[in-house]
């Protein structure tokens, strides 16, 4: 087999994650409608809620789940899980497309289905970190920021394509989205069972203990570690400070410039660029002329000051550069702090750490839209944003004041350490 097979299943894995994620985007509005004819007053008056629950059900699904299925990584490997969790996908997507045949029993059912869809998918959507921890197997330390670029590089593509190809194709049927996320999730289940080699060998295997499962455990386990806890911190409040911002963008633009879907296509297609741009060439070069800490820090100061900026530009083209400065400084942060939290952790708890982190990421996605909607009707329209920014200017000061002074001091390193580029690390 190629070298490059099990990268390009990974790359493709995570690439289908979020394209699915983007194709069933456009489809809200048109359930938003379908609520509204449901008999049941509380539902039709209290539409946008249904929506947005269904939703944050998919990210509450895969914070519960998301450790189980990295520890589940850690002891029986990679492989197993990840084609499981692609196959779930396939199936939730079927599940989605299928649910408005139901229309002539009522509303009720239809949505029962969507709500099924969603929480199957987010049980089974460890995709993301289980592909990390793969990804940490077998890449050496001073290699790692390369390939969770690369995984980066793909959340970004998809990020990108996804929306407008379920807005082109929703304009078939409003199934055929969800029917073409769920084939190429179970054609990549095919791939990759005919190509995908284990990553993890028996030896290096291990039992995961139960409260390691429990993800507030688990969390809790995790940011009582000193060397993980500023880096875990600062992935929770920028990835909250984002989290606000997809979820609200398209009401903010609209309020405050008048935007429609292209133009927020339009904008959250340069993000994607950016993105890939990003973390699937550059990123290697940036981590090897400045370290990952640095490059980290750096990322993060960039999207706090373009956070504010959103804010607070009176005319709609300054928001392009605004944005293009964010992804560029979320491609520089992102999988600097990734890499990070990998390497300081075992080779056989990489699984169960990553599968942590998504779900503390799935929890901002929760929480998020909850802060962006609160801030924004209570404050004003540009509050999720100056606050998102305060978020991770803080997220910044942690990681900065944790790392900075051992980088800068040239320390002894530790046991395991390695060097990358001009800064030393765990």
């Amino acid at each position: 087999m190629k070298q490059r097979s099990p990268m390009l299943f990974l790359f493709l894995t995570v690439l289908i994650d979020l394209l699915g994620v983007g194709i069933v985007l456009p489809l809200m509005p048109y359930y938003a409608k379908i609520v509204e004819q449901s008999s049941v007053p509380w539902l039709a008056d209290n539409r946008a809620m249904v929506v947005g629950a269904l939703t944050a059900s998919f990210a509450l699904m895969q914070f519960l789940c998301a450790p189980l299925l990295g520890a589940l990584s850690d002891r029986f490997g990679r492989r197993p899980v990840l084609l499981i969790s692609l196959l779930g996908t396939g199936v939730s997507y079927i599940v989605f497309g299928l649910a408005d045949r139901l229309l002539f029993l009522g509303v009720e059912p239809v949505l029962a289905m969507l709500f099924l869809a969603r929480i199957l998918d987010g049980v089974t959507g460890a995709n993301i970190s289980t592909a990390q921890a793969y990804v940490a197997d077998v890449t050496p330390p001073d290699q790692r920021a390369k390939g969770m670029g690369m995984i980066g590089a793909a959340f970004g593509l998809g990020f990108m394509i996804g929306p407008a190809l379920g807005g082109l194709l929703s304009t078939i049927s409003l199934a055929t989205p969800a029917f073409v996320a769920a084939g190429l999730a179970l054609a990549n289940v095919v791939f990759g069972y005919f190509n995908l080699p284990e990553s993890l060998p028996p030896e290096r295997r291990q039992h995961t203990a139960p409260g390691a499962i429990n993800p507030v455990g688990r969390l809790s386990g995790m940011l009582r570690r000193p060397a993980l806890r500023p880096l875990l911190l600062g992935v929770f409040l920028l990835n909250l400070a984002f989290a606000s911002l997809q979820s609200n963008f398209a009401v903010f633009s609209d309020v405050r410039f008048g935007f429609g879907p292209l133009d927020n296509a339009l904008v959250f297609a340069l993000v994607g660029l950016l993105a890939v741009l990003m973390q699937g060439v550059l990123i290697r070069r940036l981590v090897l002329a400045f370290g990952e800490v640095r490059l980290a820090i750096a990322g993060m100061a960039l999207m706090a000051v373009a956070f504010v900026a959103v804010a607070f530009v009176p005319q709609a083209w300054m928001l392009y550069p605004v944005i293009g400065a964010m992804s560029i400084g979320s491609g520089m942060a992102t999988p600097s702090l990734t890499s990070l939290i990998s390497r300081r952790v075992a080779s056989h708890e990489q699984g169960a750490t990553l599968g942590g982190t998504q779900a503390l990421t799935s929890l901002t996605m929760i929480a998020g839209p909850i802060f962006a909607g609160i801030t924004f009707d209570a404050i004003n329209a540009g509050a999720p944003y100056y606050l998102g920014g305060m978020l991770i200017a803080v997220a910044a000061l942690l990681v900065g004041s944790a790392l900075l002074p051992a980088t800068q001091r040239g320390a002894e390193q530790p046991q395991g350490s390695v060097v990358i580029g001009r800064m030393e690390m765990e």
